[in-house]
């Protein structure tokens, strides 16, 4: 047994949860490990599993999920905690992620993105912690991330005067956007991380997870997350309805919100295209590259608002297409 197991083993027993079985639930995109504590009694719990040497820290999911839950929103009561190690026991909130729920009952999917519209009205009109701002310098460095990746895997070629370029008209969409409202966005608000929990009432039936990179930034960045989202298709009549319900919940100025959807639709979608390429040239896992066409789709649709006119050309002439040759290559230098 390693060291780190054997801390493990004695933080369950300590927590009383030693007799349980133990199942692995999941793994995402970070170092973060996750099982499923089962009970004889059918009583469950959540275990995280966040090295420090990996670069994890739980203490930004504590603090987030506190706050969340003082608003009245349903993120996961913390139990038990062991800071320094990265342990976390978690409230077991199931397995209905809303992606689940809709390929079983497709008749919920309406519903279930207008309860996610609902938890960012709610978010939104609640003051919130001090956080990091997700802003212009920070945004236009990781949208680059196309380039350093994406374009880098593909040709070979890093820090271009292309990726320059961009990096300046990328700034300028921006900027302005600092200058308008902040709140708390959670940063990866999508169908793979709520969970429906039908029971509960209003916005608490939407079961929130993945949160420990909130930041503070502009009211339409989640809303993008979740109806731009990279691992499913969400009907183009939804996302239109959904940003309606949106700004009637939140009344503002309607055009300069779809303007900052869109500039951010282009920012968010051009940095998971750039995660994806590092996901598989630096990590080694290539499946992340067979999402990359449907991000592409987001990146071009949002180029097409009059907002992004400065910057549509050059990314379209610098940044090459997914085409199935184009993944292949990327496939093919996954762990290089």
């Amino acid at each position: 047994m390693t060291n780190r197991a054997h801390k493990l083993t004695e933080f369950i027993r300590t927590s009383g949860w030693q007799d349980a079985a133990r199942e692995t639930v999941a793994g995402d995109a970070s170092n973060r490990r996750y099982e499923r504590l089962t009970m004889a009694d059918g009583a469950s719990i959540i275990l995280m599993d966040a090295p420090s040497d990996k670069g994890e820290d739980v203490r930004p999911f504590i603090a987030i999920a506190e706050h969340l839950r003082s608003i009245g929103l349903s993120a996961p009561e913390i139990v038990f905690r062991d800071i320094p190690n990265g342990f976390l026991l978690i409230e077991d909130l199931g397995d209905d992620l809303f992606k689940r729920v809709i390929s079983r009952d497709p008749a919920l999917e309406v519903p279930l993105y207008e309860a996610s519209v609902d938890v960012l009205t709610a978010l939104h009109a609640k003051p919130f912690p001090q956080l990091e701002p997700y802003d212009t310098a920070t945004m236009t460095n990781f949208a680059a991330r196309a380039y350093e990746w994406y374009l880098f895997g593909l040709t070979g070629m890093k820090d271009t005067p292309e990726q320059a370029q961009f990096e300046q008209l990328m700034s300028q969409l921006l900027e302005p956007l600092e200058r308008e409202t902040q709140v708390l966005i959670q940063r990866d608000y999508h169908a793979e991380n709520l969970l429906w929990l039908p029971d509960r009432s209003g916005a608490a039936r939407v079961g929130l997870l993945d949160f420990q990179d909130a930041m503070s930034g502009h009211p339409a960045y989640d809303l993008v997350s979740i109806l731009q989202d990279a691992r499913r298709d969400v009907p183009v009549d939804i996302e239109s309805d959904m940003i309606a319900r949106y700004l009637s919940q939140n009344p503002q100025d309607e055009e300069a919100f779809r303007a900052a959807y869109a500039i951010l639709g282009v920012q968010r979608n051009l940095r998971i295209v750039g995660a994806f390429a590092k996901l598989c040239i630096d990590i080694g896992k290539p499946r992340y590259i067979d999402l990359i066409p449907r991000v592409w789709e987001f990146v071009e649709r949002n180029l097409k608002h009059p907002a992004l006119a400065p910057i549509a050309d050059h990314v379209l002439s610098t940044i090459p297409q997914p085409t199935a040759e184009n993944l292949a290559t990327l496939k093919a230098k996954c762990a290089s």
